[in-house]
């Protein structure tokens, strides 16, 4: 089957679905929010836009999230 909609969603790539897991299930928290699972995911969302900041060439600052507060 040729899949020709990528516009409406995209499938995942598998070291993607790999390092979201844990977000998805456990580790639930929102990063706006003051408790523990809020803070870690806060700390992960940083991390992540420290990465994509390194791999464009931007400061990470220059990055926003839908949570960004």
């Amino acid at each position: 089957m040729i899949y020709l909609d990528n516009n409406a969603t995209t499938r995942l790539a598998p070291e993607v679905l790999e390092a979201m897991l844990p977000w998805l299930g456990d580790h639930y928290g929102n990063p706006s929010g003051g408790y523990r699972f809020g803070r870690e995911a806060r700390k992960a969302l940083e991390r992540a836009r420290e990465q994509v900041a390194a791999l464009i060439g931007a400061q990470p600052g220059e990055l926003l999230a839908a949570c960004r507060t």
